[in-house]
């Protein structure tokens, strides 16, 4: 099986590198466009600041590539939010993926902390990237915007208000939580969307 990791101007690229390493996937970490459109799986994982980002995928046409990707796709963190239509981090508008938007945290108590940083509990999963067995099971977050809950929801999770911990639509996916940095249970996820025909 070919996966290919999208390789552009964010963090965080080669612990998932890693990750997949351990469970036995060599994968490519790649911009070329011919590979990523002839790859049977794709990861589009992700640190950094929104508007940045999207000004670099746009300067090497990144964007259009993976917007018009047909194989699974998997977005991880901030590759969750460039696949939302706009983010409030520089006003960026962005792959338009999923119509919705991604909004920066507002503390409603002393305790609210922005970033989210840490063990959350996953809610109301429902998409092929979770088995039941996910349900009320603890992942790790680092953030400061999120997704509302929308249409596209696929499991939530509850900081400061409810919101989407991981989207899906067709055959792109996402995940706002840290798979490869959240011990057996991201390894079981990242192993249903390698599953995933």
């Amino acid at each position: 099986m070919d996966i290919a990791i999208v390789k552009y101007n964010a963090g965080n690229i080669y612990s998932v590198d890693y990750a997949l390493k351990r469970l036995g996937i060599e994968p490519v970490i790649t911009a070329d466009p011919d590979v990523l459109r002839k790859a049977d799986k794709i990861i589009f994982p992700g640190v950094g600041e929104a508007g940045t980002t999207m000004n670099h995928l746009q300067k090497y046409k990144l964007d259009d590539v993976i917007r018009n990707l047909k194989q699974p796709v998997l977005g991880i963190c901030l590759g969750m939010q460039l696949m939302c239509r706009y983010s409030e981090e520089g006003e960026t508008d962005c792959l338009g993926i999923f119509d919705t938007e991604v909004k920066l945290f507002t503390p409603q108590k002393h305790e609210d902390k922005v970033p989210h940083m840490g063990w959350n509990t996953l809610t109301q999963v429902n998409s092929a990237l979770f088995t039941q067995e996910q349900e009320s099971r603890f992942v790790y977050f680092v953030h400061s915007y999120y997704v509302p809950v929308n249409e596209y929801t696929a499991a939530t999770t509850d900081y400061i208000q409810p919101f989407s911990a991981a989207l899906h639509k067709e055959n792109f996916y996402a995940t706002q939580f840290h798979p490869e940095k959240s011990g057996s249970v991201g390894e079981a996820i990242l192993k249903n969307f390698l599953s995933i025909k």
